[in-house]
């Protein structure tokens, strides 16, 4: 910067008015403050030339500052929560999945034909839960509409088979994103193929020669298959088999025996191409993605907090105790959805008394994340149906596993009152009657089977959906337990 600035001073002599007070060194560690003097006498070059430096030492110590600039502890921890919180709850995925390269360019190809050439396809996306289909499919749409001629004809329907549970709620949400609603107006169709095939009429370029293409998403494919006589599913394939429009249908489905469930005629429409999604996501690139998760960005406002947040983050991922944790995280779920559950629980224990994510803090979570949902529905019973849990249970180890029936269950109870019971009191049959219908509305009991039903109710044959570990957690949690009860379900589960 010095040979710079005194070749400068030599080729413009007013230059040499422009004074330094503190020397500039090449590691740009001091502050230069420039003098003008007489900046009128200087040349147009020399002037553009001394703001261009000047603006460059400006530029480099705003940074320099912004760098060591020192925020409230209270100020850092708030931008901690708003940043973390952003990225876990908004969901905000990778731009591509790790490791389905080829499955990405077989899906780019696939709809590219439809796009761009007008060719009719139709293709089904199978995989476990998170194991990145979603995130396939936008990346693939994603790349297409950076094309010119994608973007001006390709039309998109998303449905989901959640929301869209008959096929009167599809046509209307495909009318709706289609923005057909004022084409249709008030006319009848006798059939769900002949409004389908009125839309894509409608949807014919200016020539009216050929239809716009349009590319269906179907998310929860299996669930279509629920649909009187499965209408959408074969209008569909059949519009995509026939070529009459340009028509791609992309399902996305978990279920592994999708096939199946179509009936013949649709089956035999659907072009069976299958896009099977495996996860390889190793075990220590699922730590990295924690840290990455965990980590601050580079623009944070205080540069000396996010080097300590930072390094606090990687001594977390380096734990031992932390490492097990995630372990059994990974081998459990590997998606993206459960990993943000379990990171929004951690940090919702950073505070400014606490500014830091540390092991009992990811252990904690990771025992809310996956408590059982059952066992904590038994910290809200009453002591009357948790008695009758108990006499069930009773019941199951006697009979070896077989279904038993109200009547049954009363008698155990009835039972232990008579033999060790000082601190219950007999309860009426509507009573009981009304507990037990509560623990079946919760689940914790269901039918043997369908044709209970029909039955009487105190003779329904039942079968209780708790194990032995369940029960007695919940015993040893429940708020002033009577010790008689206790006793007694120890020696029912000896």
């Amino acid at each position: 910067m010095g040979v710079l600035t005194c070749a400068a001073a030599i080729t413009y002599k007013p230059l040499q008015r422009v004074f330094f007070r503190q020397p500039i060194r090449g590691d740009l560690q001091s502050k230069a403050e420039v003098v003008i003097s007489d900046s009128a006498e200087l040349p147009r070059k020399s002037r553009h030339f001394h703001h261009n430096t000047f603006r460059f030492f400006h530029t480099i110590m705003s940074k320099r500052k912004a760098k060591d600039a020192h925020l409230p502890i209270g100020e850092c921890i708030n931008q901690v929560h708003q940043i973390l919180r952003k990225r876990f709850c908004h969901q905000q995925l990778p731009d591509k999945p790790e490791g389905l390269e080829a499955q990405h360019k077989h899906l780019v190809e696939l709809l590219k034909r439809t796009a761009v050439h007008g060719e009719s396809n139709s293709v089904l996306i199978v995989g476990p839960r998170g194991a990145g289909k979603t995130m396939l499919l936008r990346s693939v749409l994603r790349d297409l509409s950076e094309e010119t001629e994608v973007q001006k004809n390709l039309l998109q329907v998303h449905l989901n088979g959640l929301l869209q549970t008959d096929d009167r709620i599809a046509l209307k949400e495909i009318t709706r994103q289609l923005h057909l609603e004022n084409v249709v107006g008030d006319r009848v169709f006798g059939s769900f193929a002949e409004n389908l095939g009125f839309l894509l009429d409608a949807l014919k370029k200016g020539d009216r020669s050929s239809s716009r293409p349009v590319l269906f998403v179907l998310d929860e494919f299996d669930l279509f298959a629920h649909h009187k006589n499965q209408t959408l599913l074969y209008n569909l394939f059949d519009v995509s088999q026939s070529a009459q429009a340009p028509l791609a249908v992309v399902g996305l489905t978990c279920r592994l025996d999708v096939l199946e469930l179509l009936e013949k005629r649709v089956k035999s429409r659907f072009s069976h191409r299958q896009i099977h999604l495996l996860s390889t996501l190793t075990f220590s690139h699922y730590l990295d993605r924690v840290r990455a998760q965990l980590s601050l960005p580079d623009g944070f406002p205080d540069g000396k907090f996010v080097e300590e947040w930072n390094a606090a983050v990687t001594t977390l991922c380096e734990d031992k105790s932390v490492v097990e944790v995630l372990q059994r995280h990974y081998n459990s779920s590997k998606d993206f959805r459960s990993l943000h559950m379990l990171l929004m629980l951690c940090l919702s224990r950073v505070s400014v008394a606490k500014p830091a994510i540390t092991p009992a803090d990811l252990l904690d979570a990771s025992r809310l994340c996956v408590a059982d949902a059952k066992a904590n529905m038994l910290h809200g019973l009453s002591i009357l149906e948790l008695c009758l849990i108990i006499a069930m249970k009773h019941l199951n180890d006697v009979y070896e596993g077989e279904p038993f029936n109200l009547q049954m269950v009363h008698n155990e109870f009835k039972k232990f009152l008579q033999r060790k019971s000082s601190s219950l009191y007999n309860f009426e049959q509507p009573v009981i009657m009304k507990a037990f219908e509560h623990l079946q509305q919760l689940e914790l009991i269901r039918p043997a089977d369908s044709s209970s039903a029909k039955t009487q109710r105190e003779y329904q044959l039942m079968r209780l959906m708790l194990d032995h570990g369940q029960i007695m957690e919940a015993l040893q949690k429940y708020p002033q337990c009577p010790t008689d009860i206790k006793q007694w379900a120890m020696s029912a589960f000896a």
